[in-house]
């Protein structure tokens, strides 16, 4: 029994020992190598994280508040790829130091990737196509934007959404996937254009020197001198209408304040045209009834026919028949329509 112990004993020592022996192989080979990749991995990602933060953080200098936010997103998701790339190169690396077969494993991922692609690929259309419009700055929170038949105020952008506000309240979300085409109507500055119609008797040149009048007086207010970039530029005679000459003009304004300019720019152009007599035509319409003015008709009397000169005033002219009895509305309460 003795024996038999010791036997074991020496089995299981011989058998540590050599375990032992290959742990200290491995660990001195593939283990050392492991050990290698995570440190690398680990000092990558310190170095990398810093360099991107001292470069957005360059980029971001002496940039209003909303460049600032856009920055930073960018920053976010930037550092996210990095990390998450140099992780996934790590691990294939250590795998295969693991010597784990990384053929299968690339091979189920390949078809995980192209079954994920094909099920999400309008969300991967949307972050790819918001990535770019956040890195080519094309639009900023607070922008006034067209996009297709959509327009309004930038509320947010994501990598998956733009939302707009209209002038109405209405929230429109648009995936970034389906902007072709954006339209920004205060990117960095906004102007205006007036198409000022004035009668044909009218002299032009005495209608743009007012104008201009109207536009330095506005440059010269407190309340708007700040708004205006630019004196107006007048482009001069633009076309002939059908009722009146147009002078087009145009004014250059900080972004988004257009449309207060122009508001206060007409206002004070009409006022001023009042003034001085400078008609602004707009629609008339005249009625002719025949060549002469023609009688009521009046009933004859009782028994008595109607004369043959009633019958030709019938036939020469339009007949103006009585106004008919006002007839009581059931909608109204008032008692003012009711038959007496």
């Amino acid at each position: 029994m003795n024996a038999l112990d010791a036997k074991t004993i020496e089995t299981l020592t011989q058998d540590a020992v050599r375990w032992l022996d290959k742990l200290g192989t491995w660990a001195l080979g593939t283990g050392l190598r492991v050990l290698l990749v995570l440190l690398l991995v680990w000092i990558t990602l310190k170095i990398g994280r810093r360099v991107l933060e001292a470069l957005f953080a360059r980029i971001s200098r002496h940039q209003d508040v909303e460049y600032a936010k856009r920055i930073d997103t960018l920053h976010s998701i930037t550092a996210f790829s990095f990390k998450a790339g140099l992780l996934a190169i790590g691990g294939f690396v250590i795998l295969g130091q693991l010597g784990i077969n990384l053929g299968p494993i690339l091979a189920a991922a390949g078809i995980l990737g192209l079954a994920v692609g094909f099920g999400a690929q309008t969300l991967v259309q949307d972050v790819i196509s918001g990535f770019f419009l956040l890195v080519e700055d094309q639009v900023r929170v607070g922008d006034v934007i067209q996009v297709g038949d959509k327009g309004g105020l930038v509320e947010s952008i994501t990598l998956r959404l733009i939302v707009l506000r209209d002038l109405a309240g209405n929230v429109h979300y648009i995936r970034n996937g389906k902007v072709d085409i954006v339209t920004n109507m205060t990117k960095d500055y906004s102007r205006y254009v007036f198409d000022i119609g004035v009668a044909y008797k009218e002299d032009v040149d005495r209608v743009i020197e007012v104008v201009k009048g109207i536009d330095e007086e506005m440059r010269e207010d407190p309340q708007y001198k700040f708004l205006i970039l630019e004196p107006l530029e007048v482009l001069g005679l633009d076309r002939f209408d059908d009722s009146a000459v147009v002078v087009r003009a145009r004014t250059k304004t900080l972004p988004i304040q257009q449309w207060t300019v122009a508001r206060e720019f007409n206002r004070r152009m009409k006022k001023r045209f009042d003034e001085l007599g400078i008609d602004i035509p707009f629609p008339h319409r005249t009625l002719y009834f025949g060549d002469g003015q023609a009688e009521r008709l009046r009933p004859p009397a009782k028994g008595q026919a109607a004369k043959p000169e009633d019958a030709r005033d019938t036939e020469q002219g339009p007949v103006r028949m009585p106004d008919p009895a006002p007839s009581a509305d059931p909608h109204d309460d008032s008692t003012d329509n009711l038959p007496g």
